[in-house]
């Protein structure tokens, strides 16, 4: 077997551009725009436009209804079952940890990623006047074993007396099934310390049936030449994916589909078939 990749740094090209479509569309503050966004976002424009008018959707869209429903999935955890702990791995720049601990003052929220990102992300929520013991920045490598471990950081950082929700975002296509597979039992391990454990994933199936099927087969190879990484497509079916997580011994898995909650939440409206999908898995 070919040796894994560890330093997946340069994925931080994505890490702009999600975070400038967030701070565009008003999700996140000033402190969260940086200039290497604001370039990527107007050089992509065109192709953005042209996505759109083509396949009926684009990068952008995907993003909004990603970011958006994972929110919504988030809040009722907190709202509904009562989640006072979240971690979010390779958090980039998502505004998400900001917003969601200045809306619960009962919630405690670590962000995690590779050492640059880091490290310009605690800088960041130190600006906004974020940081602190109920919101806080992580070095973090799920590839691999010691301090900066998934293991060794919900070690440090979470009480095991209570529920925990982990999130992934932009992260998992990066990476072969067989590499973040490992990644995903080695999470199911740790969530089963937790008197709950849940786990939220975008990722992208490359549906059989889905009108613009090569389309998005050369746009993803246009992202992963753009982030000098590969992207990967991991199922063909959304059962395919929930039976997956089982698999892995998970004790439910739900691909939630952005076309359900149309008319229940403000996020963007494909002509298409949506790209992306939730998974939401529970031990």
């Amino acid at each position: 077997m070919a040796q894994t990749k560890t330093d997946t740094s340069s994925i931080s090209f994505t890490a702009h551009y999600t975070g400038q479509v967030w701070y565009r569309n008003g999700l996140s503050s000033e402190a969260f725009h940086t200039r290497q966004g604001s370039l990527y976002y107007s050089l992509l424009s065109p192709l953005e436009v042209v996505g759109r008018q083509i396949v009926g959707t684009n990068i952008r869209e995907s993003l909004l209804q990603r970011h958006f429903l994972i929110d919504h999935l988030i809040e009722q955890a907190i709202t509904r079952e009562g989640v006072t702990q979240v971690l979010e791995i390779a958090c980039g720049l998502s505004p998400r940890g900001w917003r969601f601990t200045s809306r619960f003052p009962q919630l405690k929220y670590v962000e995690a990623d590779l050492p640059a990102m880091a490290a310009d992300k605690e800088a960041l929520l130190r600006e906004c006047g974020s940081l602190g013991e109920r919101h806080k920045v992580v070095t973090c490598n799920i590839l691999v074993d010691g301090p900066e471990s998934l293991e060794s950081v919900v070690a440090r950082e979470f009480d095991t007396g209570k529920p925990l929700l982990v999130i992934t975002e932009g992260l998992v296509n990066y990476f072969d099934l067989e590499t973040i597979s490992g990644f995903w039992q080695r999470l199911h391990a740790v969530l089963k310390q937790f008197p709950s454990g849940r786990y939220l994933t975008d990722n992208y199936p490359l549906l059989e049936d889905h009108p613009f099927r090569k389309l998005m087969q050369f746009m993803g190879n246009l992202l992963a030449a753009a982030s000098r990484s590969n992207v990967r497509w991991h199922f063909n079916s959304e059962a395919k994916m929930e039976a997956h997580f089982r698999n892995l011994g998970f004790s439910s898995a739900k691909a939630h589909n952005p076309v359900d909650y149309y008319d229940t939440l403000a996020i963007p409206r494909t002509r298409s078939v949506p790209m992306v999908r939730i998974l939401d898995a529970r031990t």
